[in-house]
């Protein structure tokens, strides 16, 4: 498949910068990929659309706070996005103007009001701005980062330092049930949900499952070769345990609908399926699904609206089908749907 096929224009506008008051007043488009037809609700009623033994599978990671900023001893200003800790004291990164450093440089990394904090060694660098820091601080990666950090949101939503409006994506750029801490990308698909709402449904019948699967800011790498066969997908830690698994197969067997909340949800789910069932399990997936693709549990799922030429959007039309999902998505223009991650909702069916 080419990945221009994957090309859609969308106005500037609808491109969401800020989330809704409330997380479930977003727009959610309701499409029946074999009856073809869309339906304009709101996510607050997405039980009109379910029935009693579905069960929604939803990602419990929790996003750190890892944007954070630096700066050299000339005074040049750094920008940096956490990935992991691979040793202690030793952080994988992605630098801004990486190219500019130099591996045995001092840098100081600023708190959130731009105060040193502590110092880190640029121990390495490699490709595409990535670097390993060495932090010069016994505290742990996820402390520093709660004393340093900034919500990690997409480069299409425009922000600063501004340490108010970081306390309020901090809330809102994390879903009501995260738990996990290891994601620098919100699964986006389940920031719709309240526990109100979670309520509701688990009243009306509902069942709830949980995954983790920790976001990887090569979630946004767009696709770049030709074809989508010439595309590396990144790879993402993941785990099911023994009682979340139960919960899906005995879903399964009773003949409720497995709906996946997210891309990461789905990608979780195929990659542990076989016969109709998962199994407990961990480990990492780069699993790229895309049209062609044979699933193996799941029955419906819930995602936003994804950017031209991503993976993301490779899988949905994996599921729905491309040309269902084209017009889906032309549909949703029109009616002035909010994208991205702080946008609206489709449930597929």
């Amino acid at each position: 498949m080419k990945t221009e096929d994957l090309d859609y224009y969308l106005p500037a506008e609808l491109i969401a910068q800020q989330p809704l008051a409330g997380r479930s007043d977003s727009k959610l488009l309701v499409f029946n990929r074999s009856g073809g037809g869309f339906v304009d609700s709101t996510f607050s009623k997405i039980g009109d659309f379910l029935v009693s033994g579905d069960c929604l599978v939803l990602n419990d990671t929790k996003v750190l706070p890892a944007r954070f900023f630096g700066e050299r001893g000339s005074g040049g200003k750094l920008e940096a996005l956490f990935l992991a800790e691979s040793a202690a004291g030793v952080w994988e990164v992605i630098l801004k103007g990486a190219r500019k450093v130099k591996a045995g440089e001092i840098i100081y990394l600023k708190d959130r009001v731009k105060n040193n904090f502590c110092e880190a060694e640029i121990l390495d660098k490699g490709n595409e701005g990535r670097c390993r820091l060495g932090i010069k601080t016994g505290a742990s990666a996820e402390a520093i980062l709660e004393k340093i950090g900034f919500p990690p949101l997409p480069p299409y939503i425009k922000r600063g330092g501004n340490t108010d409006q970081a306390d309020a994506d901090k809330m809102r750029y994390q879903t009501v049930y995260a738990r996990h801490s290891g994601a620098v990308a919100a699964p986006t698909a389940g920031l719709h949900f309240t526990q109100q709402l979670m309520e509701q449904l688990k009243q009306a019948g509902a069942r709830f499952a949980y995954i983790t699967l920790h976001t990887g800011a090569g979630t946004f790498k767009p696709i770049t070769a030709a074809d989508l066969d010439g595309h590396e997908i990144h790879r993402e830690r993941f785990s099911v345990d023994e009682r979340n698994a139960q919960i899906i197969n005995a879903a399964k067997e009773k003949g409720g609908r497995i709906i996946a909340v997210g891309t990461t949800s789905v990608r979780t789910l195929e990659t542990i399926a076989a016969d109709s069932r998962v199994k407990a399990a961990e480990g990492t997936t780069n699993l790229f699904i895309k049209p062609g693709y044979k699933f193996k549990i799941i029955d419906a799922m819930v995602t936003n609206f994804h950017l031209p030429r991503s993976t993301l959007l490779a899988l949905v039309a994996g599921f729905a089908g491309l040309e269902n999902v084209k017009a889906a998505y032309q549909h949703a223009i029109e009616q002035r749907y909010r994208f991205y991650s702080y946008g609206d909702a489709m449930l597929i069916i």
